[in-house]
């Protein structure tokens, strides 16, 4: 009875923290997002997504912010076919669980604002970008990073392994 009691005391006091963990803050919420930014291909940070793929992904380091109220990665990242096609999204990044949001596309010039956003698991697209940035330094293990100086040294560095 006492050993069944203590099991229960002990799952009870890690059970809260590991469920953090596990499943991200219950309580969290996401703050304001900022208006989608102006990007320039001249300084785009390549990461590799998939090496058999045509297409080239890079991210503008000007774009990339981590938010102090909700610690979600936000940035640019352009995807250009050799064509010349190019497909740009404003995205965040949510590290302890995995998710990641697209809050607008380029079309032509301009920003277009998905009408519904959804935080969707990064493994679950079609396209693993998100996922790819992520592990080559956007997230920390399943952390955030404190400073988007650090996501952009990893990534830097993650580049010239890959090459």
């Amino acid at each position: 009875m006492i050993k069944h009691l203590l099991a229960a005391l002990l799952l009870g006091a890690l059970w809260g923290p590991l469920q953090a963990q596990m499943f991200g803050d219950p309580s969290w919420q996401e703050g304001p997002v900022p208006e989608p930014p102006a990007f320039s291909l001249d300084r785009l940070i390549r990461f590799e997504v998939n090496p058999n793929s045509s297409l080239v992904y890079g991210l503008d380091p000007r774009t990339l912010q981590i938010s102090a109220a909700d610690r979600v990665v936000r940035y640019v990242v352009v995807a250009s076919s050799p064509a010349g096609a190019r497909n740009v999204f404003y995205e965040g990044i949510r590290c302890p669980t995995g998710e990641v949001k697209t809050y607008a596309h380029q079309n032509g010039q301009q920003w277009v604002k998905a009408s519904d956003p959804q935080w969707l698991p990064m493994s679950a697209r079609p396209s693993r970008h998100a996922l790819q940035l992520a592990r080559q330094g956007a997230c920390d293990n399943s952390g955030t990073p404190l400073r988007a100086d650090d996501v952009l040294r990893a990534l830097q560095q993650a580049g010239a392994a890959a090459r």
